[in-house]
């Protein structure tokens, strides 16, 4: 059995996967990460059977500026027309939508801090949508609860998507292409780090943004790692640990 791995690609150095990168490595789910931004070339993808498109500052309609866009459309669109999975996020999210025959545009003003999405009746019908929503202690479902915003542009949802959550602010906040390609504005897996060295950039209520991390990172990050329990599920049944066992339960 050939295995398989994640390719994760970076449109800034200065931002990397987060929380995906802690979850893949304790399921032991081997991935490679090319930093596109640095001019790090894109490896043979045959070999990957899941791509995921992080964010970035620049905005999804400057390909004359930054080539290496257009690159990941392309790929966004060879990975889902294979059946493969496809994650993108915040700039990666609006990647995809143009990738898809969506429009990329800015919004009416810039979505920072932790807001609430509410999920649509295709977001809720959504096996791995219904897995983030569920409340990781109290084992209830959500359809409104809180995640990471960070952004000031958003996308159109292409046609033959599915739009599965909206925010107050922004009605497009995450959708299905096919069965297996998602993408999200919002950031599932940002890390406390992360997020404290982002406000620094930005004018806002420090103080209140700290405080509201420390009040509400814990279950959102414990939301973000069901989804990946769901949504990487393939990959950690593609382990060298995980085939061993199905080995040795076939020999029995």
């Amino acid at each position: 059995m050939r295995h398989m791995s994640v390719l994760i690609l970076k449109n800034i150095t200065s931002e990397g996967p987060g929380t995906i990168e802690t979850f893949l490595k304790e399921k032991s789910v081997p991935y490679r990460i090319i930093d596109l931004y640095a001019g790090e070339a894109v490896p043979d993808t045959s070999g990957f059977n899941c791509l995921v498109m992080l964010g970035g500052p620049m905005c999804a309609n400057e390909k004359e500026r930054y080539p290496f866009i257009e690159v990941e459309e392309a790929m966004a669109r060879e990975f889902a027309a294979r059946g493969k999975r496809v994650l993108g996020i915040c700039l990666g999210a609006q990647i995809m939508a143009n990738a898809f025959g969506g429009r990329v545009y800015k919004g009416y003003q810039k979505e920072s801090g932790w807001l609430d999405i509410e999920l649509t009746e295709d977001g809720i019908r959504d096996k791995l949508m219904r897995a983030l929503a569920v409340h990781p202690s109290a084992g209830d479902f959500w359809r409104r609860f809180k995640v990471f915003h960070w952004h000031g542009d958003t996308f159109e949802i292409p046609g033959q998507a599915a739009r599965l959550c909206g925010s107050d602010m922004y009605a497009n906040q995450a959708l299905r292409y096919g069965h297996a390609a998602y993408a999200f504005q919002f950031h599932i897996e940002a890390t406390k780090e992360m997020i404290y060295e982002w406000m620094q950039t930005e004018d806002i209520d420090q103080a209140k943004l700290r405080q509201e991390t420390e009040q509400t990172y814990d279950i959102c990050s414990a939301r973000a790692y069901n989804f990946y329990e769901s949504f990487f599920a393939e990959d950690i049944r593609m382990t060298p640990t995980a085939l061993t066992r199905e080995a040795d339960y076939e020999k029995d």
